[in-house]
């Protein structure tokens, strides 16, 4: 079989069907209105949740963003952890590694407490974030609000040299 065999047959227009640019957009919906399917298994309301997110999303603490909600600091990390969110624990990964130690019965909670080097509170908060995953469907929505409003995870990611680099 030669190219021209697989060419029989073949025809070639000019005429294209313009279709348009494919857009989504879910900015529809307010933050609170998005966060609102998950709100029963938030340990605040959806407006609260908005809020937390708004305020992490604009670089503020935890604390000041807990404080603009009306809810207390370590409910606003929970919360922020439940809709993927990272780093609101406040144990190092090698406190972490000591906290799951305890978790699988192999140090006391005392022992495991004080070997990591935190305080009842930062204790507490740990352990919910190694005992509970985060919402299914909730980091899309904060990804996508930070998206839309310009927010990073990370505000120094760029200034960072990558391992590539050092190659």
């Amino acid at each position: 079989m030669t190219l021209s065999d697989i060419a029989d047959g073949l025809e070639v227009t000019t005429e294209q069907r313009d279709r348009g640019v494919a857009s989504v957009d879910a900015t529809e919906d307010s933050l609170r209105e998005r966060l609102g399917e998950f709100a029963d298994d938030l340990p605040c309301d959806a407006t609260s949740a908005a809020e937390i997110v708004e305020s992490h999303t604009a670089g503020e603490s935890v604390g000041d963003g807990a404080h603009a909600a009306g809810v207390a600091p370590i409910t606003a990390a929970k919360t922020l952890h439940l809709l993927g969110c990272e780093g609101v624990s406040p144990l190092t990964p090698r406190a972490h590694e000591i906290l799951q130690g305890w978790l699988s019965a192999d140090l006391s909670r005392t022992e495991a407490r004080e070997l990591a080097g935190a305080n009842e509170t930062e204790f507490a908060l740990a352990t919910f974030v190694e005992t509970h995953e985060p919402l299914d469907g909730a980091r899309e929505v904060v990804d996508g609000y930070r998206s839309a409003y310009g927010g990073t995870e990370d505000a120094l990611e760029e200034a960072r040299s990558a391992v590539g680099d050092l190659l």
